[in-house]
């Protein structure tokens, strides 16, 4: 079920976007093709297609893009948040509040003091 619109909804920009984005889709009739699983599928093609500007680069290539390969990345990596936002909308997940909470869980699962400078997981160390 998606997200009510309410004011609130507009002091927060992924809620903002959201409501763009079903608007964009009310207007051409896409709430037909925007199940959750269809979604889902565009956003995991949309972030091979953002993966492939980074294929064969080295790691510090990967850190300066030129403007115009910026730019390609940038389209991509917007292409990839429209998708997440609209599955979220369909799907009544307040994205911001899930973040967070995910972010609360990476701290305890990956404390400071057994997991800084290494990328192994803490439970490895």
């Amino acid at each position: 079920m998606p997200m009510n619109a309410d004011r609130s909804d507009l002091a927060d920009p992924l809620r903002e976007l959201a409501l763009a984005l079903r608007r964009f889709a009310d207007e051409r009739d896409w709430g037909q093709f925007h199940a959750p699983k269809n979604l889902a599928m565009a956003l995991s093609v949309e972030a091979a297609e953002l993966l492939e500007h980074f294929q064969w680069m080295g790691e510090e290539q990967s850190r300066r893009l030129s403007p115009e390969k910026l730019a390609q990345v940038s389209e991509e990596m917007a292409d990839v948040l429209l998708y997440l936002v609209r599955l979220a909308d369909q799907l009544g997940v307040d994205l911001a509040a899930a973040a967070r909470l995910k972010m609360r869980a990476n701290a305890a699962k990956y404390p400071p003091d057994r997991a800084r400078g290494t990328s192994r997981k803490y439970t490895e160390l």
